[in-house]
């Protein structure tokens, strides 16, 4: 025969036994409560505190840099308006001096071509002055020539 009681086990315990698993429970529940899970609470409130803020300061540069960038492609935008201000403005002063400068060569040809005309009207009324004297030689002379005879330059008919 078994003098234990088949009642008696792990899966059994006695009541002073589970008095004292409860009593200890409560001590190191006691013990967890009181004094780690502060401690792990006020890590974790110290851990969330610092990344918070470390998202927020993230976020403020997030949002600075956006703001610089903004106005970095504002400051290009008017740079390249005015770029485009400034070629247009070159396009039409060099148009302006080309059209300047086409002007003066015109006027400056009609100049030489008027000085050319008067120029050469002179000299023909000059020659025609100094050869006329010679037209009445050099025809007698011609006619000398072609009838065989002479002729003087002085006889009229």
């Amino acid at each position: 025969m078994n003098l234990l009681p088949i009642d008696v086990g792990p899966l059994n315990p006695t009541v002073p036994d589970l008095i004292i698993g409860g009593v200890l429970f409560l001590l190191a529940f006691g013990v967890m409560a009181g004094v780690l899970l502060p401690r792990i609470n006020k890590t974790l409130e110290e851990r969330e505190a610092l990344t918070t803020g470390r998202t927020e300061e993230a976020e403020a540069l997030l949002a600075e840099a956006a703001d610089v960038r903004a106005q970095y492609e504002a400051e290009l935008a008017e740079a390249r308006h005015e770029a485009a201000r400034i070629r247009q403005q070159a396009h039409e002063e060099g148009t302006a001096a080309i059209m300047a400068a086409r002007a003066e060569g015109l006027r400056e040809r009609e100049e030489i071509i008027a000085a050319g005309t008067a120029a050469i009207a002179a000299e023909r009324s000059a020659a025609e002055t100094e050869l006329g004297s010679y037209v009445d030689v050099m025809a007698a002379e011609l006619a000398t020539r072609i009838l065989g005879e002479p002729v003087s330059a002085s006889a009229k008919r």
